[in-house]
């Protein structure tokens, strides 16, 4: 490997949504430093299986209208 060319690789605390953390190597920050997560995999709905479905100027109400007709067939 060339010298100078990597970033430094070096200890920090990873902090999840619910407070609880872990220290891991990485290239992020400082060596120390803590890196806050929004979205975690305690909480993310991809991985606790939880949806939930957020109606942003009724875009979700119109959608529902314009395909209620819409059905399976075979039902």
């Amino acid at each position: 490997m060339k010298d100078g060319i990597h970033p430094e690789y070096h200890e920090i605390t990873v902090v999840m949504t619910d407070g609880s953390s872990f220290t891991t190597r990485s290239t992020y920050g400082k060596p120390g430093d803590s890196l806050r997560l929004d979205i975690d995999p305690k909480t993310h709905p991809a991985w606790t299986g939880v949806h939930r479905l957020v109606d942003t100027g009724g875009q979700l109400a119109k959608f529902n209208k314009r395909f209620q007709g819409l059905g399976l067939k075979g039902d």
